[in-house]
């Protein structure tokens, strides 16, 4: 019994498409702008037509359970896939925009098949040596970006665990480095980690009134 096609471009209808049928397009998103502690991600993948992978969409809208379920069939049946990062220094000196259009260019650059196009989630596009094209809404619209939305979410994620091993008393394995309530507190409490982007408001606030305070 065949399998099932899988449209690649369910919310992208064709007039829309800025590529042919003879192009490589790789998806691009990012995981972490938002939070206050942790590098930002991004990946990049090409999917196989030959080896559609269902249930792919936004990982925002999975859960982690599932996000962990999809990421290692993406590893697999992708024809390529990279991830990079920036770090919280590259984002405290760059700015978060333009360390994860930079995280973005990395993962592009380190796909093992070169594309001829990279579909962004976003509305705007990181300077590369492929033709580059935004797309809003991008990771519920593109299974190539889907894809890669849940790679970048599942090694931020990762990552973030890892950190709390190293600083367990700011709890990144359960927020993730996001402005929760908890990480707030534990940020009052122990001020911040070499981890912690320094550009970011709250932070910036309680550095600022440790230097006033001494």
């Amino acid at each position: 019994m065949s399998k099932k096609k899988v449209n690649p471009y369910p919310g992208l209808p064709p007039r829309l498409r800025p590529f042919t049928d003879a192009d490589i397009v790789c998806g691009v998103d990012e995981a972490g702008r938002g939070p206050l502690a942790g590098p930002v991600f991004a990946a990049a993948v090409i999917l196989d037509p030959k080896r559609p992978i269902e249930g792919l969409r936004d990982s925002k809208k999975l859960t982690e359970a599932r996000r962990d379920e999809l990421a290692p069939l993406i590893r697999e049946q992708a024809l390529a896939w990279a991830i990079a990062e920036c770090s919280c220094e590259e984002i405290d000196t760059l700015n978060i925009l333009h360390a994860t259009m930079l995280a973005m260019r990395r993962a592009v650059e380190a796909l093992k098949t070169v594309p001829t196009i990279a579909l962004i989630d976003g509305n705007r596009c990181p300077p590369m040596d492929i033709r580059a094209h935004a797309v809003v809404e991008g990771d519920d619209k593109v299974h190539a970006i889907s894809a890669a939305s849940i790679l970048a979410k599942t090694a931020r994620d990762a990552a973030l665990v890892q950190l709390h091993a190293q600083y367990p008393q700011y709890c990144f394995d359960q927020h993730k480095g996001y402005s929760t309530a908890l990480h707030l507190e534990r940020l009052r409490l122990h001020g911040p980690s070499p981890v912690h982007r320094r550009s970011f408001g709250p932070v910036r606030e309680l550095l600022q009134a440790d230097l006033f305070a001494a």
